[in-house]
């Protein structure tokens, strides 16, 4: 009777991968953290994560476990001075449930011509806010313990919109 072969899948280009994470910063002071919910999902090698990130993971498969410490620029780089901007009311998004006004310190979400991106809210106003465009981690020596779930290959569909289906991953 043959046997049945099944290779296991390491992390490279155009692999889905999925993986549950805990970050926290230089204090051990846990940031985020996806365990109880679904795996983040990304396509390897398509610029859709950290590239420390990425590179880090190369080669791993599902079971492997990760301690990673960045420094501000292998994350979200180092904070710019100067890198405040008004912006609409209107154009801010991400107000938390039951929450009715944006307040300062908090992190909202703007649509840029770059995409969506993260900002501080440093002054709101009844129309306009003053917003700190540095993203919120930017200075921040960072370190991700991360446990890959799953590793397969992606799809051709996948690969033609460069980013990941499914769960922890793009709805379309």
């Amino acid at each position: 009777m043959p046997y049945e072969v099944f290779a296991l899948t390491q992390i490279a280009d155009n692999t889905v991968v999925q993986f549950f994470y805990t970050l926290t910063d230089s204090d051990d002071t846990q940031i985020e953290t996806n365990h109880g919910a679904d795996p983040i999902a990304y396509l390897h090698g398509h610029d859709g994560m950290i590239p420390a990130i990425e590179a880090a993971l190369e080669g791993k498969s599902a079971g492997d476990t990760l301690h990673l410490t960045l420094a501000p620029d292998q994350a979200y780089g180092e904070r710019q001075e100067g890198q405040e901007q008004r912006v609409p009311l209107k154009h801010l998004q991400g107000l938390p449930k039951g929450v009715r006004s944006w307040k300062a310190g908090m992190v909202a979400v703007v649509q840029t011509d770059q995409g969506m991106r993260q900002v501080t809210v440093i002054k709101p106003g009844l129309k306009m806010v003053l917003v700190d465009t540095n993203h919120p981690l930017a200075g921040k020596t960072l370190t991700y313990d991360i446990e890959v779930v799953d590793v397969r290959a992606a799809t051709d569909e996948e690969i033609a919109h460069g980013h990941a289906h499914g769960i922890g991953g793009h709805h379309h």
